[in-house]
């Protein structure tokens, strides 16, 4: 099927301490900061064209809010919309974004909240912040890590391979890597789609809490493997623990950094990785052993990023 989706929007992610959150993703993370109505805040990162990469709305919990994707085009979104309402999955438009025109909300197998729209904000600075050169929206002042740009969203499935067949088959994400154990060669226990030439912009881990549409991180982009190493330097000063990491995972081929934001929620830095462009190309089989999340293979993934949110009353996958 041809593309319908160009790539990963932004991702809305729930707070209970908003007022730190935002202090977090702007003075630590290096976020701009957008905007506000009600009780959500929009951020995006320094090097982002449209209006927010990030939505942090207060909740009585971390967890997500919804996840949204551009189209490849007005006719691609119209397209998009009839597979979904086929499918069953649909919610119906929602006229009162953000930053963006009207968007077609639906829900993945999971009961993840989705939405999908073409028309864009576009952000572009003025004054002294107005950029040097022309492709970029603003100068480039760097704050705390200054990541560039949002990454990827990871969520948490109790059927990963049902999600994924969903998601190629009525949206055209394309399947690009799993991990299964290397005793239970059925069980997947990490799977990884992609809208665009990144190894994925879509991750999925296991779930056994019985709680739909629960997520387990966001992620951020920034240009150089070594800005990851200087990304920890910059979490440790402001006392924000690192849960796992630095590292390279072998899916992908990322180099990763794992940490907490003060709501609660996991917030992962990637750089590198490959790029892939092939539309037949056939998903690649991990096992742990072989390295898929630990690429040097000589650690053992922390328990606590077994955790999804909202937060269960034991980690997602046991």
């Amino acid at each position: 099927m041809r593309p319908l989706i160009s790539q990963l929007a932004h991702v809305e992610i729930l707070s209970p301490k908003p007022e730190q959150s935002l202090k977090f993703f702007t003075e630590i993370l290096g976020l701009e900061e957008s905007g506000h109505k009600g009780d959500s805040v929009y951020l995006r990162g320094w090097g982002e064209h449209f209006h927010h990469s990030l939505q942090v709305t207060a909740a009585d919990a971390p967890g997500l809010g919804h996840i949204a994707w551009r189209a490849q085009g007005e006719d691609a979104l119209e397209e998009a919309v009839k597979k979904i309402e086929a499918s069953g999955q649909g919610q119906g438009w929602h006229d009162n974004g953000v930053g963006h025109g009207r968007a077609y909300r639906y829900r993945g197998p999971g009961g993840h909240l989705h939405e999908i729209f073409w028309e864009v904000e576009r952000f572009k600075a003025t004054g002294a912040s107005a950029p040097v050169f022309p492709n970029r929206p603003q100068r480039f002042s760097p704050r705390g890590v200054a990541a560039r740009c949002i990454d990827h969203v990871t969520i948490a499935s109790k059927d990963i391979m049902g999600d994924v067949t969903w998601f190629r088959d009525t949206l055209g994400h394309r399947f690009m890597e799993y991990t299964v154990l290397d005793d239970r060669p059925d069980f997947v226990v990490f799977a990884m789609t992609t809208t665009c030439e990144r190894a994925h912009d879509m991750g999925l881990v296991p779930d056994f809490s019985g709680i739909p549409g629960r997520i387990n991180h966001v992620a951020f982009w920034v240009d150089q493997r070594e800005e990851i190493r200087r990304a920890a330097d910059v979490l440790l000063d402001a006392d924000i623990p690192i849960e796992f990491g630095p590292g390279r995972h072998g899916h992908g081929e990322q180099d990763y950094l794992y940490f907490r934001e003060p709501g609660g929620m996991r917030v992962e830095l990637n750089s590198g990785g490959y790029r892939n462009y092939e539309p037949d190309w056939q998903p690649v089989k991990w096992t742990p052993s072989q390295g898929s999340n630990v690429y040097y293979k000589n650690i053992a993934r922390q328990e606590s990023m077994f955790e999804s949110f909202p937060p269960a009353k034991k980690p997602a996958a046991a």
